[in-house]
């Protein structure tokens, strides 16, 4: 507008012959653009981080445990409190971790202590190490911990602590079941630890299956959890008998080239080997199966 003003003054002082226009002020300088703020960092960002940096050995079973897909479909976010069962050497644990950042916390769930005898092959000096597990996890898992990692805990199925009740978001149990019911007949331990999943949950909270899926053309007695693997239906049943909510399924654990025989177990697959491992031949016929068939269940706590 100003400078429309100007330029009809200067018309004006021309036809009256009159002194020289005076020059129009000049536009102001734009004023100097905020740089653009960074975008704020996803959970999807915060799982790939995760998962990039862990060790090649881990990464080498991506292709067979697809734990991007599993904990996506498990709903999985930072800063949740996630109970992991029986995490062994932590190859969930290591993932879960910085996944779950500062604000998280990831509780350690160990088989009750008394289930390891029944084994048959653990040596006194491991089952005597098992009694102090509780203690003993959290101080070996800070070594895996980083800067921003989830704290730490644990406890035995059994034997949750009462503060712990309603407490988590998730609940993991990958490869975990088939021993439990194994040894359900001797100390109620399936029952047990269905019954802490279930309490240690806030409502609404998220339980995640993976677990060897055995064929449903095999007898009840064959898939009770000795060799490995139980059945789908079978478990879904005493899930919701318990109380939760049987959401869905996601294929992303499958292998359709897992069929094992009346005499198949799960562990003469990769990577265990069992029984496999001195025969060059049978060795390149179950890499060729490839890691067990799994079932992948999502449960929810009303």
């Amino acid at each position: 507008m100003r400078y429309l003003i100007l330029l009809a003054a200067a018309a004006s002082l021309a036809a009256c012959q009159q002194a020289a226009e005076e020059p129009a002020e000049s536009a102001p300088e734009p004023a100097a653009a905020e740089p653009a703020a960074e975008p704020a960092p996803t959970s999807g960002d915060a799982l790939a981080a995760a998962l990039d940096a862990q060790a090649d050995e881990a990464k080498a079973r991506y292709g067979a445990r697809h734990p991007r897909e599993t904990i996506e479909f498990f709903e999985i976010e930072p800063g949740m409190t996630v109970v992991e069962a029986l995490p062994g050497g932590g190859w969930y644990t290591k993932i879960l971790l910085p996944y779950l950042g500062s604000d998280g916390t990831l509780v350690g769930a160990n088989y009750a202590h008394s289930i390891w005898p029944l084994f048959g092959f653990f040596d006194q000096e491991f089952i005597d190490g098992m009694a102090t597990w509780t203690t003993d996890f959290p101080v070996e898992a800070e070594e895996w911990r980083g800067a921003d990692s989830a704290s730490l805990a644990a406890f035995e199925f059994g034997s949750m602590p009462d503060d712990m009740a309603g407490t988590a978001d998730r609940v993991l149990l990958v490869r975990a079941m088939h021993n439990l019911n194994r040894f359900e007949g001797d100390g109620g331990y399936m029952t047990s630890a269905i019954q802490d999943t279930y309490n240690v949950l806030k409502p609404g909270g998220i339980v995640g299956v993976v677990q060897h899926q055995a064929p449903d053309d095999k007898p009840d007695e064959w898939a009770d959890g000795s060799r490995g693997y139980l059945k789908k239906d079978a478990l879904i049943e005493k899930m919701t008998a318990a109380g939760f909510e049987f959401v869905g399924e996601s294929a992303v654990n499958e292998n359709p080239n897992d069929q094992p025989g009346d005499d198949g177990m799960v562990w003469r697959l990769p990577p265990t080997y069992f029984g496999t491992g001195e025969d060059p031949e049978m060795k390149a016929a179950v890499d060729a199966i490839g890691e067990s068939n799994r079932m992948t269940l999502k449960f929810r706590k009303p």
